[in-house]
């Protein structure tokens, strides 16, 4: 966690930065906005800012929006002025910290942005094969592509990959290729001269060189433009990079970690992946099984998250009952350790009584967990189901294909409360065609569910 802090230092933010520390954050300071936007610019990278609020929020970050520069904003300030946190958050910081700060405030904020506190547990045989074949090839430089369903863990495991290699004491830069728009990506990535592009006033320093003899983690890779693979191979293969406007090449040592969750050799028959890029990424393919898949899994992962949304939440780690943890292995699991960690979050704070009973576990939309297996009782609600599943296929009759696909996309995005790689994932299409798919019906005047939210928007974001 790369932590950087903007304003004068006092007591008070003084303090905040020791208790970031002692949180494992790496802190670096500097006094003003522009000096802020200067050091990432050059490639000093930050995962998080925290800044004055005293200072233009606002500009700082449209300043580093004008350069491509997407880090999160945090605002602090030492006399707790109601006016000025709020004018901080209207203009783009995501959350205000008082000071002095208490050290459980500071330790959320920090692993809510940085999102690193996952250790690699499992249990089950075949997640340890999985973990022994990455603990043989983890100090090796050999480029390594991480496979599985969404949500099965591979950032935890290009983590636990970087962590236990040579380069561990070197920067672990994650880039997710599906969430940053093709224009931006390429500067994302290779960094940018001066006069590029509009709004490139000075040289900015991109991820590839950012990760400098470190580890570069290309999430979601599938959804890479066919004009930036090929660039990405040149990389890969002659260790150099080009910035946007440069004239020159730039050498770069890193290591290169990539994942899917889509068949990559699929998208290479179909013309939307390149094969020679397959093949330099693919040197050892580590794939991720479901978690319907190591069950044995399920009970550990449930109480690593039980212990860690307590004390987030400065509430008492309840033991996990019996039924509940045999409700807990019966689920199938469709969002893997993702779906599990956001029930177990919720458990932690629906809880009552002395243990986490399987009332407190429940599904995104709020329904109960139900175990696998059907009682007598659930005879009529089983043909309730089938009479509904009839009658919504009949409404069907008579309505264009068009129509019908659209319901479908937008009834799957609602039920994943707008996250649109889980959606994409269950409707098995790419998140660059769900992404033209919810532009086009933005353009026809739809409401669409903003992303992990169920907040109608007017575009797909």
């Amino acid at each position: 966690m790369r932590l950087l802090v903007v304003g004068k230092i006092n007591g008070q933010l003084a303090s905040a930065v020791k208790m970031a520390m002692a949180h494992g954050a790496k802190v670096q300071h500097v006094e003003r906005a522009d000096q802020a936007t200067e050091q990432l610019r050059r490639g000093q990278g930050a995962d998080l800012l925290m800044v004055d609020y005293n200072l233009d929020i606002a500009a700082l970050i449209a300043a580093n929006e004008a350069e491509r520069i997407f880090v999160p904003v945090v605002a602090c300030g030492v006399d707790n002025d109601a006016d000025k946190a709020a004018a901080a958050i209207r203009a783009g910081a995501k959350e205000f910290i008082p000071l002095p700060p208490e050290a459980d405030l500071i330790a959320a904020v920090l692993s809510a942005v940085a999102d690193d506190d996952r250790p690699m547990i499992s249990a089950d045989p075949s997640m340890k094969a999985v973990t022994q074949l990455a603990d043989q090839v983890a100090r090796s430089d050999a480029s390594i592509l991480i496979t599985g369903e969404s949500g099965v863990g591979k950032e935890v495991m290009a983590r636990y990959l970087h962590t236990h290699s040579r380069r561990a004491d070197r920067p672990f830069i994650s880039v997710n290729c599906a969430a940053i728009p093709d224009n931006l990506l390429e500067s994302e990535l290779f960094g940018h001269e001066k006069g590029a592009f509009t709004g490139a006033v000075a040289r900015r320093i991109g991820k590839f060189e950012e990760a400098e003899g470190g580890t570069l983690l290309l999430d979601e890779i599938s959804e890479m433009d066919a004009r930036l693979q090929a660039k990405l191979l040149r990389a890969i293969q002659e260790r150099v990079i080009d910035r946007v406007g440069g004239s020159r090449p730039v050498p770069v040592n890193i290591r290169i970690i990539a994942t899917s969750n889509r068949d990559l050799a699929r998208a290479v028959s179909e013309g939307t992946f390149r094969e020679d890029l397959l093949y330099r990424l693919n040197v050892v393919n580590l794939r991720l099984p479901s978690l319907r898949e190591r069950p044995g899994d399920i009970a550990v992962l449930a109480d690593h998250f039980v212990r860690k949304y307590a004390a987030a939440n400065g509430v008492q780690a309840r033991p996990i009952s019996a039924s509940a943890r045999q409700a807990l292995t019966a689920h199938r699991w469709p969002g893997n350790v993702r779906e599990l960690e956001n029930a177990m979050h919720r458990a932690v704070l629906l809880a009552v009584g002395p243990e986490i009973d399987v009332e407190a576990i429940r599904l995104p939309d709020g329904q109960p967990l139900s175990g696998s297996g059907m009682s007598g009782g659930d005879t009529g609600l089983a043909a309730r189901a089938a009479q509904t599943a009839d009658a919504m296929s009949r409404a069907f009759v008579g309505q264009t294909v068009a129509a019908m696909e659209k319901t479908l996309i937008l009834d799957t995005l609602n039920h994943c409360l707008g996250n649109r790689t889980h959606a994409a994932n269950i409707l098995g299409i790419s998140i660059r065609t769900l992404r033209n798919k919810l532009n086009e019906y933005a353009d026809e005047g739809t409401a669409i569910p903003a992303p992990q939210s169920g907040v109608a928007s007017g575009h797909a974001a």
